[in-house]
């Protein structure tokens, strides 16, 4: 089959293009803007690209047309697909048609930590030789690639809530109707699409109406908004993760065994199952690693085996990456697009340098960050950093400085060159650089090394 995959660069759609090119389709696609890596990936399965959104681009037809959820009425290929007759089809839709029905779907939804937490539970039914498959958010190092079609009868999923497509504005997880789910945490997000948190919560008890009865749910104790979602209504067994002796009621518990995350227990019906050990910071990985346990044990792997895994566990492209280390300071690249997720990244990086000074810098470039509906809570999410920077872009919303006055430790600059500038005096040995959005940020992390580089050798 000839298909023609609309928005193909983002890493859903590229993840598909990449499936559908394993199960032996012809694959074609465009997208506004064609470039590395995503294209790079792309080119060598064998997939033509085209760069902008036009009608001849479906010449020769397409069998099908597979359409991101980026795609709007009055896109020139879009109106030509509709004109011209084409079959076409969301991608969720045509995932759970052609790679999830006949398998065991394991699904991770949640505010934060997705892609990490469906990462590491692939990783853990890797190290088991289930030979799983995937499609992930994102580049997990331990595979180097987004998605495949694996060669068992697991299927692991990144379960996004956005929407689907602009003729379906379901959440796309409704579409995946897993066996195991991870519901890691639940905040209000995607303001550009959802008017309220209630509005959210409605879609994820869309995908729990999905869950069998003999499948399984893997939710914390400590978030009350997935709490009201379960209350709802559930037809499938729960085990819930708590910290031990917090008071609350849980099949699977961690102990700490360092304070920053890199070292801890993994509690099972109140019996040790084993203890993790990596490189990986931040309450935040604890529960994505417990998460990710949990929900292996629902598929036939023991604790230990997972802890074990995950002891090998090499993380994700952006999430917390290391791309530069000078001397003994350290530049990073995380994936940062709420506040919660800001905070807890920070409070990892502090528990693990101790008193090394960090610098924090920002880009708020999410539709919601850029639509302001967080921004009283940045400051307090920038705290753990000594020095914080936020790059005040002029698509931004909101005035950054007015929004963080109050938090002491928080500055603004109106450009990636101001930003760089201000490293060049600034940057001292020993600092821990952290750049944060969900963008390419102007090339800021290349731009930084070069110049630190250069200053150092002279």
């Amino acid at each position: 089959m000839r298909i023609h995959i609309m928005g193909i660069c983002g890493t859903f759609m590229g993840g598909l293009a990449i499936l559908a090119r394993q199960l032996g389709h012809e694959v074609t696609g465009s997208d506004q803007n064609v470039y590395p890596p995503m294209s790079t990936q792309l080119e060598e399965h064998g997939i033509a690209l085209k760069s902008g959104y036009l009608p001849e681009n479906l010449d020769p037809k397409p069998d099908l047309v597979v359409v991101g959820n980026a795609i709007s009425r009055g896109n020139p290929e879009m109106e030509a697909v509709l004109n011209l007759g084409l079959p076409y089809i969301s991608g969720p839709e045509w995932l759970h048609d052609h790679v999830l029905q006949p398998a065991w779907v394991l699904g991770v939804a949640g505010t934060h930590g997705k892609t990490t937490t469906t990462s590491m539970l692939a990783w853990i039914l890797e190290s088991a030789g289930l030979n799983p498959g995937f499609l992930i958010g994102g580049v997990p190092m331990n595979f180097g690639v987004s998605a495949r079609i694996g060669g068992g009868q697991f299927f692991v999923v990144e379960a996004d809530e956005y929407d689907t497509a602009f003729f379906d504005k379901r959440s796309k997880f409704v579409h995946y109707r897993p066996r195991t789910a991870i519901l890691n945490n639940l905040e209000f997000d995607h303001a550009d699409i959802f008017g309220d948190l209630a509005a959210i919560q409605r879609q994820f008890h869309h995908l729990v109406r999905s869950i069998p009865g003999k499948g399984m749910i893997i939710a914390p104790s400590w978030e009350p908004a997935l709490d009201e979602v379960l209350q709802m209504g559930c037809w499938t067994p729960v085990e819930h993760m708590a910290q031990e002796n917090s008071g609350l009621s849980a099949t699977w518990s961690y102990h700490l065994l360092s304070p920053d995350g890199s070292r801890f227990e993994i509690i099972h019906d109140g019996q040790p199952a084993g203890i993790v050990e990596w490189d990986l910071t931040g309450l935040h990985n604890v529960h994505n690693g417990l998460a990710a346990i949990a929900a292996a044990h629902h598929a036939g792997i023991f604790p230990e085996r997972g802890a074990e895994a995950l002891r090998k566990f090499r993380s994700v492209k952006r999430r917390m990456e290391i791309k530069a280390t000078l001397g003994d300071m350290v530049i990073y690249d995380d994936f940062a697009h709420h506040p919660t997720a800001i905070a807890t990244t920070l409070e990892g990086l502090r528990a693990r340098v101790g008193d090394a000074r960090i610098i924090a810098i920002l880009e708020p470039r999410s539709n919601t960050m850029r639509m302001g509906v967080h921004a009283g809570l940045l400051g307090e999410s920038l705290r753990c950093a000594d020095i914080a920077v936020i790059c005040q872009t002029p698509d931004l919303g909101w005035n950054a400085a007015e929004a963080t006055a109050s938090a002491g430790n928080v500055q603004v600059h109106d450009s990636v060159d101001s930003i760089i500038k201000w490293l060049e005096v600034e940057a001292a040995p020993g600092d821990h650089i952290l750049f944060m959005s969900n963008g390419s940020f102007g090339g800021i992390h290349l731009k930084a090394e070069e110049m630190l580089r250069q200053r150092n050798a002279g």
